[in-house]
């Protein structure tokens, strides 16, 4: 059975979950705020949650810009390395515009350690051809197809594709307005196709909290990211439904606290990320449910 440690070590249901999406909405923060924030979040006790600097394309000049400020002499990142975290830089790249943003972007990312790419498209076949074509063959990469496609048979072509590709695929489950957020019976079919498959997927926007929940300002209906680790073992849409309908963190904990390794093993193979805005608010969740023993504070400044 997995025991969760103690002492401000990360389990391995969260190890590299959090993809840190500080600069995209609602978080919105500068790249000049966000690139050294990162770094103190991967020099921070739970930096084995942490995953990398997701950027858009269309940012990486002012990501440059920034990680010159924070190498040159006399700034923060320059003088100590407990803040400047890991060098080089570890980045997600972001691609909103498809495969024709795909060649440029990865030449503007080359001074950065490439830890991914993520394409949007409405060409699943299109998105693996360029792929497969363009990005060095140790750089993963996840394709993301507008959900309106991914109703019905169509979900099940678009899978069929990328399982016959090295590539993940990648799903939104949120957004700035109510009609992002995918209900659970839509959410479970992506996911259990997935799992009927053995296609790994990470997921993006919507999952800054542990447990679902109405958000008391917008009154959206929010997925929690515990209630998604612990529906992706499931491949019964039914069942998967059910546990992310659920909103109590007591049980959702209970069952995380039991699973055993060879359940978590299935479940990271299958769930590997989502992005968040904030790295502290999902860490503080789990921590709060006795899921995480945390050594020392998360400050509001980490958020």
């Amino acid at each position: 059975m997995n025991a969760l440690p103690s002492g401000g070590v990360i389990p391995e249901l969260f190890r590299g979950l959090f993809d840190d999406a500080a600069v995209f909405p609602p978080g919105n923060l500068p790249v000049a705020e966000a690139e050294p924030a990162h770094r103190a979040h991967r020099a921070a006790w739970y930096a084995e949650a942490v995953g990398p600097f997701l950027c858009g394309a269309g940012r990486l000049g002012e990501l440059a810009a920034a990680v010159s400020a924070d190498a040159a002499p006399g700034s923060v990142g320059a003088d100590d390395s407990a803040v400047a975290g890991d060098r080089p830089l570890k980045v997600g790249l972001v691609l909103p515009g498809g495969s024709i943003e795909l060649a440029p972007a990865l030449a503007a990312a080359a001074p950065f350690e490439l830890a991914g790419v993520e394409l949007a498209t409405r060409d699943a076949a299109e998105a693996v051809a360029a792929l497969d074509r363009l990005l060095p063959p140790d750089v993963p990469a996840a394709v993301e197809l507008p959900r309106e496609l991914l109703r019905g048979d169509g979900l099940d072509a678009v899978l069929d594709v990328l399982v016959d590709s090295p590539y993940r695929a990648k799903f939104r489950t949120g957004g700035l307005v109510a009609e992002a957020f995918p209900d659970e019976a839509e959410l479970a079919a992506f996911l259990t196709g997935c799992a009927q498959r053995g296609l790994p997927y990470k997921c993006t926007a919507g999952l800054h909290n542990a447990v679902r929940h109405t958000d008391p300002e917008t009154g959206f209906e929010h997925h929690g990211f515990l209630n998604v680790l612990l529906a992706a073992q499931e491949t019964d849409r039914a069942a998967a439904a059910a546990v992310l309908a659920e909103r109590d963190g007591k049980v959702l904990a209970k069952v995380a606290r039991a699973l055993m390794d060879r359940q978590i093993v299935v479940i990271r193979n299958s769930f590997t990320a989502f992005g968040t805005c904030s790295i502290a608010e999902p860490l503080g969740d789990l921590a709060a449910l006795g899921l995480l023993s945390s050594p020392s504070p998360l400050h509001q400044e980490d958020r």
